[in-house]
């Protein structure tokens, strides 16, 4: 099994060097988590790298984990996966490893051909419903901070991590604390994916829209597509992603129950990468051995009871136009992997009381209230710019709430912005709470109100509005049989690990159901 240690370096230290000058018998070793600790490095301290480690020697030496799966003798049914995002994806390959293939269908194009669609969407303002940044295979994470890091404990966690690299991804994602693939190596290691889930005999339907679900006696049947054709299956997997509101609409018109959910809004916070460099490492700031830095805040009014919090932070990254219709914009961040552009950018929301913000009973109020805020923003550049340049404003303007003359910034955002009152976008307890954030944050991380910083706005599509219930053990819908809602757009994951978990803990329910229909394992 090899022995685990717990070793500190500082961050300019070789572990290798380290553990083979210790230990004179070792075999081998394996990395198990590594992380940076750099809280004392704006006050001088080096930063460190905490290691837990495995190591093999002579009595006791290393050895691999091996996932053996036993496959489906007879599989007939044939699942439909809705949505070939990280949860479906997932979900298609942990059935085939038991031996069923399945059907994935998703409305948007291959990753490849979606840049070419997103081009366009963000040079021209040219919006393609189907496919745009989170439609399409891969879904929104292959545009987004291409963080691997979940705060969900799952077995599946190092499955996924383990496919990951087996896709393309480097081994050090298996390890490290905050593992990042960034968006250019996801788009990569999705198709490579697909791929191989088509070379074993999985059949994919791209530029397919599913526009209805077939049930009758509370059994699910199969899906209808938008061109008229039917694919019938008794176990149906939603995936379709945060964003597919003509599907919850679907949903609740077919009455398969729903709740709304509390989620977020706010602004993108854009600050130069070389700031926020040293903001958090000091003197050490631009070491080779360091990172890009990058920034957890958050802040809790007890009197609102409301938090509002950092999301999806992206050293070195881009503030991206997100829309997925005609009347309304949509900010999100994405990081390549080098995390080399001169921005650093995160969200900075603040959460959402579906009690007091919009109406809870209604399980599609969230869905207009994110699409209210949309429409504001999409007004303002309409009648300031284009249409597609994104709403921005300085930090310290917003704070001060000065009225906001001509001038230009520079941003990272592909779809270029425009200077304007942002805070015209927002209900009021949005603005007052990002305002009294800004203040504690400048406190928790002093330096982060600059006269470089800018915010973009609106960010709206943090987490689902809904939650598509299914019972808690078998994951199936909660009143439609053989329904199973998966993913982030289902309310049961928050980023691209915890929604490819999610699919594997439905592929791994329906294997049972399968056994439970009387087929077994070879």
């Amino acid at each position: 099994m090899g022995n685990k240690i717990d070793v500190v370096l500082d961050f300019d230290e070789d572990i290798v060097r380290y553990l083979y000058k210790k230990y004179k018998d070792l075999l081998g070793y394996r990395i198990l988590n590594k992380s940076l600790d750099a809280r004392k490095a704006n006050r001088g301290k080096k930063p460190v790298y905490n290691y837990q480690i495995e190591i093999g020697r002579p009595n006791d030496p290393l050895h691999d984990s091996i996932y053996n799966f036993k496959k489906i003798s007879t599989a007939r049914d044939v699942p439909i996966i809705v949505g070939a995002g990280p949860a479906g994806l997932f979900c298609a390959l942990h059935l085939l490893e038991h031996g069923i293939k399945s059907i994935v269908v998703d409305r948007g194009d291959r990753a490849a051909l979606r840049m070419n669609y997103i081009a366009k969407f963000w040079k021209h303002g040219q919006l393609d419903a189907n496919t745009n940044v989170c439609f399409g295979e891969g879904g929104a994470g292959l545009f987004s901070d291409g963080k691997l890091v979940t705060r969900i404990k799952s077995p599946h966690i190092q499955y996924v991590m383990k496919k990951m690299a087996q896709f393309g991804a480097p081994a050090e994602i298996e390890f490290l604390a905050n593992p990042h693939l960034g968006s250019n190596r996801m788009r990569a290691i999705i198709t490579k994916l697909t791929n191989y889930l088509i070379e074993k005999g999985c059949l994919f339907r791209f530029n397919t829209q599913v526009i209805n679900i077939l049930h009758s006696n509370h059994s699910i049947s199969g899906v209808e597509l938008k061109n008229g054709e039917k694919l019938f299956s008794p176990q149906v997997v939603l995936a379709t992603g945060h964003s597919a509101r003509d599907t919850y609409t679907m949903l609740y018109e077919q009455q398969v129950e729903m709740a709304a959910k509390d989620f977020a809004v706010g602004v993108r916070i854009e600050h130069p990468r070389a700031l926020i460099d040293k903001l958090q490492y000091g003197r050490f700031a631009g070491h080779a051995r360091l990172e890009t830095a990058r920034y957890r805040l958050s802040h809790f009014n007890k009197k609102s009871a409301r938090g509002t919090y950092s999301f999806c932070m992206c050293p070195g990254g881009y503030v991206l136009s997100a829309g997925t219709e005609e009347m309304g914009l949509v900010t999100n961040g994405m990081s390549n992997f080098a995390q080399n552009s001169p921005w650093s950018n995160a969200a900075i929301v603040v959460a959402t009381q579906k009690e007091k913000d919009f109406t809870g009973n209604n399980v599609l109020g969230g869905i207009a209230f994110q699409k209210g805020i949309e429409k504001k923003a999409y007004e303002l550049s309409q009648q300031f710019a284009s249409g597609r340049e994104l709403p921005a404003m300085r930090l310290l303007d917003f704070l001060e709430g000065k009225i906001i003359g001509e001038g230009q910034v520079k941003t990272s955002s592909p779809s270029s912005v425009f200077l304007t009152d942002i805070s015209k976008i927002f209900p009021n307890f949005v603005n007052a709470h990002l305002k009294e954030a800004f203040v504690q944050f400048n406190k928790d991380l002093p330096g982060f109100i600059d006269k470089s910083a800018i915010l973009i706005a609106p960010e709206t599509r943090t987490s689902s509005p809904v939650t598509i219930l299914r019972n808690k053990e078998t994951l199936v819908s909660t009143n439609i049989a053989g329904l199973y809602p998966c993913g982030e757009g289902a309310g049961y994951a928050g980023g691209i690990t915890s929604a490819a978990v999610d699919g594997v803990n439905v592929a791994s329910s329906i294997v049972q159901a399968h056994l439970l229909a009387g087929n077994q394992f070879v």
